[in-house]
């Protein structure tokens, strides 16, 4: 890419060196800038999952449950017009599909799970279902 003489050559990485983005527990995010962060509320009934989605619409977003975990997807599409020769010194808007994962048990179903998207929010209610019990080992006496 090349950039103007007054900019040098590493201007851009520069200025991401000095204002990297970092979650408040220090955590780098790397080019996703804070997409999909999650609270996750429990209250007397079950537990409230919210996932921000900035920029998406509820279109995008996908949330499949198989094998106990539930996997929130979500896609944009690139909005640059291919045929407009517009030449970009640099992008920082995401593109493409980011994801999301929680293992919530192997007890739920689909019917059990509400989603809601609202403002750029995802929020997802799960119920608390009760975990199956664990069989002791029960052992046979072996008389001889």
């Amino acid at each position: 890419m090349l950039l103007p003489s007054i900019f040098g050559n590493d201007f851009f990485d520069d200025f991401e060196r000095n204002f990297p983005l970092r979650t408040s527990f220090g955590r780098d995010d790397g080019n996703l800038g804070g997409l999909m962060r999650a609270d996750v509320k429990e209250n007397d009934d079950g537990y409230e999952v919210h996932l921000d989605l900035p920029g998406f619409k509820k279109e995008d977003v996908k949330a499949q449950l198989k094998e106990g975990y539930l996997t929130v997807t979500a896609t944009r599409q690139s909005s640059v017009d291919d045929s407009k020769n517009e030449k970009y010194i640099r992008r920082e808007r995401y593109m493409g599909s980011v994801s999301r994962s929680f293992y919530v048990g192997e007890n739920l179903t689909e019917e059990d799970i509400k989603a809601k998207f609202d403002n750029g929010t995802l929020i997802l209610s799960l119920p608390k279902v009760p975990q199956k019990k664990v069989e002791e080992d029960r052992y046979i006496t072996i008389e001889g």
